[in-house]
């Protein structure tokens, strides 16, 4: 198991770099760069040089990168000309309530996915199994902000049920208005339910399909104790790889909903700062959602192989 986590731990740094890597040269590709986002577009080339020089961005790209990095792994993810203030302390501020309306959209995601896709694979090609397809197959596809397009309409402009806008403020305000989060969170575990029924389903299907679940069969075990002490147990696996493999979904799922609520936190952070071009800001994103979404699927890894022994031998792990 040392090794196995050793090796992994050593990819998700591999991971993480190429990415840094990657966005920080696309970022520098973009036109204008900070110093025109900064200073508009009709700074004189001698103000841009002196910006570039005394934010250290007239050093050679990889330079630069050396520089950042240094930084990043000292604590300092950069600093927004736009907003005045430091990386670290607007995802300070934003990250605690992008994780809270994620954490919740996902959990409710799971409780619900959990039960529709192992009622479609007990009755496929039923009619149950029909309509649930046909509806999480619509979700599936539509895309995250047209739902929350929907949901406004007819749950905040036509019933007046919530309101249409999340709460705003600190993340105490947050908590002290939960009627403004029904709209967020109910889209968020929407969009994700359909992505996860759809996989359960056919992770149940194909333990269905094993030799243990015919043998247990013909030694006349029931249906109960096959479904539920078998088949149930052994589909938590793969769901358990799903969530950590799912996190860029959900993340992109979230961002999107935090602008169309105009939800304080990390998304439309992330979209402020692609629309005013603040780039330490979008690096700064990238980077931390990379970072969580290479954790989550070492984690992942890990406690499918713990759960799972036929994943240990596949591995190597003992």
């Amino acid at each position: 198991m040392t090794r196995f986590l050793l090796r992994r731990c050593a990819q998700a740094i591999v991971v993480l770099i190429l990415v840094s890597v990657i966005v920080f040269c696309l970022l520098h590709m973009l036109p204008g760069g900070p110093a025109r986002a900064i200073l508009g577009v009709h700074a004189t080339p001698t103000n841009v040089a002196a910006f570039n020089k005394a934010n250290g961005l007239d050093g050679s790209l990889p330079a630069q990168y050396w520089h950042w990095l240094t930084g990043v792994l000292s604590g300092n993810l950069g600093f927004s000309y736009v907003q005045n203030e430091s990386v670290s302390a607007l995802l300070g501020q934003r990250l605690p309530k992008t994780a809270f309306l994620a954490g919740i959209s996902v959990v409710l995601a799971v409780l619900i996915a959990v039960p529709i896709g192992f009622f479609q694979a007990v009755r496929r090609q039923r009619v149950g199994d029909y309509v649930l397809t046909t509806i999480t197959l619509v979700l599936y596809s539509t895309p995250a902000f047209w739902v929350a397009i929907i949901l406004i309409d007819v749950l905040a402009v036509r019933l007046h049920v919530v309101p249409a806008e999340a709460p705003q403020g600190s993340f105490s305000a947050l908590l002290s208005d939960p009627q403004a989060l029904v709209l967020p969170v109910l889209t968020i575990t929407l969009v994700t339910v359909a992505a996860f029924s759809r996989y359960i389903r056919s992770s149940v299907l194909d333990e269905l399909a094993q030799d243990y679940v015919r043998m247990a069969r013909s030694k006349g075990a029931g249906s109960r104790v096959i479904l539920f002490g078998h088949v149930l147990r052994n589909s938590a696996g793969p769901v358990v790889t799903l969530l950590g493999l799912s996190l860029p979904f959900i993340v992109s799922g979230t961002l999107i909903t935090e602008y169309v609520f105009n939800y304080p936190g990390v998304g439309l952070l992330a979209f402020n700062a692609a629309t005013s071009q603040d780039y330490p800001v979008m690096l700064g994103v990238v980077i931390v959602v990379a970072a969580a979404t290479v954790i989550g699927s070492l984690l992942a890894d890990v406690t499918h192989a713990v759960l799972d022994p036929r994943v240990r031998s596949a591995a190597g792990i003992r």
